[in-house]
């Protein structure tokens, strides 16, 4: 029911390529933001995946006030899936639309869920807001007809939730990129934006405890999502003076620039599904510090060595195993975090072994095309 073929070009809701009476292109349907974030770049990286292996692909990308529809949102996701035989969805779009995934199904359609992270996980929803989610999503999710997830995490976290059956998994893929050569002193690197979620604050508070040290640090990431939040970071950081850096949202050469200089991630996420940006520190040749207890710590280890997630012999609390590059640490917690940071400044033979672990790691990552195989295997 998927056309093989030339892509298509990229197609507003409700409008079709299929005029020559062809099984019809895929509808890839999801929101209309284009900032950075792991979700938006999963989404073009497996667009542009799924078209290189001659999957032809239409993009519905919906205005709308997702996953918190309107009466005119619900509308226009009706009428993309009504577009294709075929629609892949971002979860962002259907979690919040239970109703038109029920009635294109009803109607014969095929209509697969690409989730990233679940609705109600979004850190400070109001607890009616998170419930609401929460039954929105689960609807929508058993009448898909297929459900993918973003990692394993992910995944078990859906069945667990939902009761779903067999949530397939298609992790993301990796580029690769230039080495990053590093700065001196070290520079901790942040790409996130700024969010409860996310937690920057953790890390600027963390920072505060390993001030007698040398280092410095970058946040890259909006502050447009949650300002009064990032206004709150920005107090935190003052205390740091010029050490600490807020970049903003950043892409391309100055994103590029930022990974150049950096010599450790640093993701404090409260939740994660997987963390892509891990994957792209790892890409870069930097290890990371993530959230134990997260899908970040799925996405450290993706390509480790078989055997060495096990805990480093007289490690302190937090270290992960040799072949691992970096740690997982308790989150929303900034002296665990601050404890690992200062090991990792004051020993060079860590940081030593911690690169050499991103590296090997650098040269294990899977593709995107690994990513639209999986996918296509979910479709009918």
């Amino acid at each position: 029911m998927v056309r093989k073929g030339p892509a298509t070009a990229e197609l507003g809701a409700g409008t079709t390529a299929d005029a020559d009476g062809g099984p019809g292109p895929l509808g890839f349907v999801t929101w209309d933001r284009t900032g950075p974030s792991g979700g938006n770049t999963y989404d073009r990286e497996l667009v542009a995946a799924l078209r290189a292996a001659g999957t032809d692909v239409v993009v519905h990308a919906l205005p709308g006030s997702w996953p918190d529809p309107d009466g005119a949102d619900l509308d226009r996701l009706a009428a993309a899936l009504a577009a294709q035989p075929v629609s892949l969805v971002d979860g962002i779009v259907a979690s919040g639309a239970p109703g038109p995934v029920e009635a294109a199904v009803a109607a014969g359609r095929s209509v697969v869920v690409l989730v990233h992270m679940a609705a109600a996980d979004e850190v400070g929803l109001a607890a009616p807001d998170a419930a609401r989610r929460e039954e929105t999503e689960g609807r929508a999710l058993r009448a898909a007809s297929a459900v993918v997830a973003t990692s394993r995490t992910a995944a078990d976290d859906l069945a667990a939730r939902h009761g779903l059956r067999d949530v397939r998994v298609a992790r993301p893929g990796a580029r690769r990129a230039r080495l990053a050569t590093g700065s001196t002193p070290p520079c901790l690197l942040a790409v996130a934006n700024l969010t409860p979620t996310k937690d920057p604050l953790t890390l600027v508070r963390a920072l505060h405890e390993v001030a007698d040290l040398e280092w410095t640090a970058v946040l890259v990431g909006s502050p447009d999502v949650d300002p009064g939040y990032a206004e709150a970071v920005r107090r935190e950081a003052a205390g740091l003076g010029e050490r600490v850096r807020l970049a903003g949202a950043l892409v391309g050469d100055a994103l590029e620039a930022e990974w150049s200089a950096s010599d450790l991630l640093v993701l404090t996420s409260r939740t994660e599904t997987f963390g892509m940006v891990v994957l792209e520190a790892l890409a870069h040749g930097v290890p990371a510090v993530v959230g134990a207890g997260t899908g970040a710590v799925e996405a450290l280890t993706r390509g480790a060595p078989r055997g060495t997630q096990g805990r480093r012999a007289g490690a302190a609390p937090g270290l992960t195993g040799p072949g691992t590059p970096g740690a997982a640490v308790p989150t929303g917690n900034p002296r665990p975090l601050a404890e690992v940071l200062r090991r990792w400044l004051t020993d060079p033979s860590l940081r030593d072994e911690w690169r050499r672990a991103a590296l090997d790691s650098r040269a294990r990552l899977p593709g995107w095309d690994v990513t639209a195989a999986v996918v296509s295997q979910t479709l009918p």
